[in-house]
């Protein structure tokens, strides 16, 4: 059946006009994004000196810097990745190597896609009736695995969707020689997905870096530089929560400080690794 010109011509303006939406809808995105960018470098630099890798956090109008907060988000995160890998790729390879279809797998999948979007702030609460409200204090501990909780379900969803995607012929290779299936996973699977769990663990490291209410709840705040993890510990989300709210502009000038460090570090790591994992192309 033969098609007018005039609704060719409708097809083709709409399609214009829907193409041309989507562009300025990118370009407002963009715009945005460029303006927080522009924000944050230019008053996170104006607050950076070699005081704040030197010196602890100090009092409002003291010199100071943000040396203990550093080390505590570096030891609070490492730990709560830590948790997070162990448990969260063991998880997903239980899902979806082992689980199928019975509904002990269909529960803990449903229960993992609410923690993926469980406010952190509940996360926080329930980790303080865990482990800070029986020890009647904070800890570096607590804050590490209030993270571990948030991280813990895009690295088993993540490693879920990855091993899912794994062709068959891989497994039966592996069982074919005589291997035992847990070697399969480890030696193969895990190796074939390894840039997927790579993804998720990056994600789940993005996320857990500058949250805020759980360690308010958890590790709280230390002004001065400890690295004792089973009392309270500063971190770079508490300076910045504190000193935003502060009326010094010192403070707040650290606050900016500490949003830059945590953003350059988040790209630097991922950047970091995907250069250093990245697998040669072949001639």
């Amino acid at each position: 059946m033969a098609v007018s010109s005039g609704h060719i011509a409708r097809r083709r303006a709409l399609n214009a006009v829907f193409v041309g939406f989507c562009y300025l809808v990118t370009a407002i995105a963009l715009l945005f994004l460029a303006a927080v960018l522009w924000t944050l470098v230019q008053k996170g630099l104006a607050g950076m000196s070699l005081d704040i890798f030197t010196m602890s956090t100090p009092a409002a109008g003291s010199r100071g810097g943000l040396l203990n907060a550093i080390i505590g988000s570096i030891m609070i995160s490492s730990l709560g990745m830590a948790i997070a890998l162990a448990v969260g790729i063991l998880a997903g390879t239980w899902l979806a190597e082992y689980s199928g279809d019975s509904a002990f797998g269909s529960a803990v999948r449903f229960i993992n896609d609410v923690l993926l979007s469980a406010p952190s702030i509940l996360i926080g609460l329930f980790v303080w009736y865990l482990l800070v409200k029986p020890f009647h204090h904070f800890s570096g501990i607590a804050g590490g695995v209030a993270l571990a909780f948030l991280a813990v379900p895009v690295i088993a969803r993540t490693t879920e969707d990855v091993l899912r995607l794994q062709p068959t012929s891989l497994r039966e290779s592996g069982i074919a020689l005589g291997t035992p299936f847990w070697t399969v996973v480890r030696a193969i699977l895990w190796r074939a997905g390894g840039s997927g769990i790579l993804t998720g663990a990056l994600l789940a490291f993005s996320r857990i870096s500058g949250e805020t209410a759980p360690l308010l709840f958890t590790s709280l705040n230390n002004q001065f530089f400890s690295l004792n993890m089973t009392r309270e510990m500063a971190s770079l989300p508490a300076v910045m929560f504190s000193g935003a709210l502060s009326a010094y502009d010192d403070l707040q000038r650290l606050a900016w400080a500490a949003a830059l460090i945590v953003s350059i570090s988040v790209l630097g790591v991922i950047v970091g690794t995907r250069v250093l994992l990245r697998e040669p192309r072949s001639a």
